[in-house]
């Protein structure tokens, strides 16, 4: 486990930066503040996209936000944005995390109910302002990734899409959520902390990139055979156009789909592209929830 912790650890400071303060402000949805940005263009006759942005073990929703640099894209997309912070641990170095799944990231086996906390803040977000039911959208890194997974899980009925850098499904089968979700898996096939081939975590299996893409696609009722599409570039210290694009897509129930971008020689903690962001907060906002 130390080593493991030691690993996340560095991964996630290798993303630590200046924080974008402008226009930001810090609201408290009962564990403390948390940092939100609302669109210059804001309207409350208008109804708006909302991004909750889920960090990764041992970082915080600033940090997180510092290296994916989504809430700088709010003004321009117009959507809402909120970077909530995961309880610390109990010893150690009092990291915070995120009560994802059996394999990441609760290695204290604390009682602690995220996936209600971060319905929480959508739900609050929703009485704030006016936010768009068709459009609520979660990305994560690493354990936030795991935690997007379940909130798309748990909560189909509020979560629109999510999309995963370097995180991972829940292993065990279960029966499809209530409603289609639309998921997009990003992940490097050189990351030494969450294999994109999958692996375990102090015993604790969690499924590969592909696996967890294709669960995804059978909960939306895609048909399993996946589609090629055009490359992207997603990493800024990689050459050309490094990553490649599996959609899953056709047969999906309205409001579903599934999709891997697969980065080349990826790592955990990849050294994004100028337009990382915006190609992600594009996809997310293509892909609403079904009226």
């Amino acid at each position: 486990m130390k080593n493991l912790c030691v690993k996340l650890l560095l991964s996630a400071l290798l993303g630590l930066g200046a924080v974008t303060q402008s226009l930001a402000q810090d609201i408290d949805f009962g564990r403390g503040d948390v940092l939100v940005k609302v669109p210059e263009s804001y309207s409350a006759s208008e109804a708006h996209p909302l991004i909750i942005l889920l960090h990764g073990y041992t970082s915080s929703g600033r940090s997180q936000d510092s290296y994916f640099q989504v809430s700088d894209l709010a003004d321009d997309y117009g959507f809402l944005f909120a970077a909530p912070d995961g309880v610390r641990e109990p010893s150690g170095d009092e990291n915070r995390f995120w009560n994802a799944s059996d394999a990441c990231c609760n290695f204290f086996g604390l009682e602690v109910d995220d996936s209600g906390y971060i319905r929480s803040i959508i739900d609050e977000m929703k009485q704030r302002y006016n936010v768009d039911e068709n459009r609520v959208f979660l990305i994560g890194h690493s354990n936030g990734g795991f935690m997007s997974f379940r909130m798309a899980y748990e909560h189909s009925d509020a979560v629109a899409a999510i999309a995963s850098l370097a995180g991972a499904n829940h292993v065990e089968q279960r029966e499809a959520p209530e409603n289609p979700v639309h998921i997009l898996q990003i992940h490097g096939t050189n990351d030494e902390t969450i294999g994109y081939q999958g692996g375990d975590i102090q015993d604790n299996r969690y499924p590969s990139a592909l696996q967890s893409v294709r669960r995804w696609a059978n909960y939306n009722g895609c048909s399993q055979n996946g589609v090629g599409r055009e490359l992207r570039d997603l990493e800024a210290s990689l050459p050309g156009h490094e990553s490649g694009v599996l959609k899953f897509e056709v047969g999906c129930k309205s409001g579903g789909s599934a999709e891997l971008w697969t980065i080349a020689s990826g790592t955990h903690v990849p050294v994004l592209s100028d337009t990382f962001a915006a190609q992600v907060v594009e996809w997310l906002l293509a892909h609403p929830k079904d009226n």
